[in-house]
């Protein structure tokens, strides 16, 4: 198993990101948040992908954010 890629749980994600489980629901309705995989009935999240959610959100200097605002 060594070789698979690392999966979070949505409440991991909202525990790292220190963000409220109804805004990951709400961001996932809204397309805002990372990608996600549906397992049955559970929502997973590569990693990877959290991560480079993260990186595309960064501000591009303090106080700008990626769309220039």
């Amino acid at each position: 198993m060594s070789g698979l890629e690392p999966l979070m749980s949505i409440e991991e994600l909202s525990e790292y990101l220190h963000v409220p489980l109804r805004t990951l629901y709400d961001w996932r309705l809204s397309g805002k948040g990372p990608c996600a995989v549906r397992i049955g009935r559970q929502i997973r999240y590569f990693v990877t992908d959290v991560h480079e959610w993260l990186r595309t959100n960064r501000e591009t200097e303090p106080g700008r954010t990626p769309d220039g605002r």
